[in-house]
């Protein structure tokens, strides 16, 4: 059941939660990443995301596979956006659900630490003052 994508396209968050609701889950959680409008103290306007597109859909499938191989039940949905977005506008969304909200939430906030780390995805910041600066994922840091 595990869901991983890469879209250029706004996630419909509702549509993503029916995705993996089951009857058998009493618990959906839902995490929405939104571009803030400052970064390391500067004004910011827009994020453009870029990634190894490849490595990257598949370290989000793995990412979920294995949340859900670690707890029977569960369920575990990650979208993340490509190219530019707004202030305000979300660019990743992390769905999980369970039958009992600890799991659904512990696995929830799982995905998010991984992808972090694992996923190359980066983001290059777009400033108000005319700047910009790359980001880049800790997946592939010294």
């Amino acid at each position: 059941m595990a869901i991983a994508r890469l879209t250029r396209a706004p996630i419909e968050l509702e549509a993503l939660a029916k995705e993996i609701a089951s009857p058998g889950c009493g618990a959906v959680v839902l995490f929405a990443g939104t571009v803030r409008d400052h970064a390391g103290g500067r004004g910011v306007r827009a994020i453009v995301y870029h990634g190894y597109e490849r490595m990257a859909l598949a370290a989000l499938e793995r990412i979920a596979k294995e949340l859900e191989a670690a707890d029977p039940g569960l369920r575990a949905a990650i979208v993340h956006r490509l190219g530019e977005m707004a202030v305000g506008e979300t660019s990743v969304v992390i769905a999980t659900s369970s039958p009992h909200r600890e799991a659904a939430y512990a696995a929830n906030r799982s995905a998010l630490e991984r992808l972090k780390r694992e996923v190359p995805i980066w983001k290059h910041e777009q400033y108000a003052d005319g700047g910009a600066s790359w980001r880049e994922s800790e997946a592939l840091a010294p």
